[in-house]
């Protein structure tokens, strides 16, 4: 997804805004990861332009919020794990850039894993750096043939320092299951 028409600041001053700005882009898809790894919904909506659009007929970070919510009940547990990433800074204000991201999901009490890669077209609004689209492509998602289990092996040793269950540590977690009055297991 290579775009030839990556902007080449002219001066110091731009070429430091150019370096900001692929900081700040490089951020938002390990926040992504983070905020639908957590069902924190407010966290992910604020991650995109405020009139981001949500199919053919919504659009705004509420309607977003609402969609990832349907999307993310149909799984228990998440984990992404980004990897490669690649910006391409196009003018002050906009950029595109292609992530590759580790997946794992809990369906129905199994495990499966895939590879992910997001296309991504981020914009900077009011001074931030937002994501304005991300669309996801596969390579594959195949059941993991050994299935951990939520808590399998943590804590075990008493020997070892007490770690906080993932990812019920998170609060954002309780809050997705509960205004949808019902467990993810």
């Amino acid at each position: 997804m290579r775009i030839d028409t990556d902007w080449k600041p002219a001066t110091a001053d731009e070429r430091l805004a150019r370096m900001e700005a692929i900081d700040e882009i490089r951020q938002l898809p390990h926040r992504y990861g983070l905020a639908v790894d957590t069902r924190d919904l407010d966290a992910l909506a604020a991650l995109f332009v405020s009139d981001v659009r949500v199919g053919k007929e919504a659009a705004g970070r509420a309607a977003l919020a609402e969609w990832y919510g349907r999307s993310l009940e149909r799984f228990g547990v998440s984990i992404h794990f980004v990897g490669n990433h690649v910006i391409d800074v196009l003018s002050p204000d906009s950029a595109s850039g292609v992530v590759t991201c580790r997946d794992e999901l809990e369906v129905g009490g199994e495990w499966h894993v895939g590879m992910i890669q997001y296309w991504d077209d981020y914009r900077r609004e009011d001074g931030q750096w937002l994501f304005r689209r991300r669309k996801l492509h596969r390579w594959y998602l195949a059941d993991a043939l050994t299935r951990p289990g939520w808590s399998v092996g943590v804590n075990a040793d008493a020997q070892t320092i007490r770690t906080p269950l993932l990812p019920d540590a998170w609060p954002s977690w309780d809050r997705f299951w509960n205004a949808r009055g019902r467990s993810p297991r």
